[in-house]
C-alpha cells in the first residue's frame, strides 16, 4: 500500500515538475519575449559598446599626455587647434562613469515592466 501511494506521489509530483518546465520555456519563446529577449541584450551591447568608446578615450588622453610630456609640448603648436587633453580628460572620464553607473543602478532597464 504504502509503496504504490509511494510511487503515486513521486510520479504526480514528477508530472507537476515537467508541466511548469515546460510552460516557463513556451513562455520564453514566445514572440514577445523573444522581442524583449533581444532588446535588453541590445541595450547591454550598447552599455559595453559606451564603456569600451569611454576606455579607448580615457586611453588616448593618457597617451597624449605621456607624449606631450616626452616631448616636452605644453601648448598645441597651431593655436587653432583645441587645447591638449590631459588629466582633467581622465577625470571627467571617471565621472561620466560614475554617473552613467549610478543611472543605472537607479533605474536598471527591463522591458518585461512595460507588459
Amino acid at each position: 500500500m504504502f509503496r504504490r501511494a509511494f510511487w503515486f506521489t513521486a510520479g504526480a509530483a514528477a508530472g507537476v515538475w515537467a508541466t511548469t518546465k515546460v510552460n516557463r520555456k513556451l513562455k520564453q519563446l514566445t514572440p514577445e519575449s523573444l522581442a524583449a529577449q533581444a532588446a535588453n541584450k541590445a541595450v547591454e551591447t550598447g552599455h559595453r559598446l559606451k564603456d569600451f568608446a569611454l576606455d579607448v578615450r580615457a586611453g588616448m588622453a593618457q597617451r597624449e599626455a605621456e607624449l606631450g610630456e616626452a616631448l616636452g609640448i605644453e601648448e598645441p603648436v597651431d593655436r587653432g587647434l583645441p587645447a591638449q587633453r590631459g588629466r582633467t580628460a581622465l577625470e571627467n572620464q571617471k565621472q561620466y562613469r560614475k554617473h552613467y553607473e549610478m543611472l543605472d543602478k537607479k533605474h536598471p532597464y527591463n522591458r518585461n515592466e512595460d507588459h
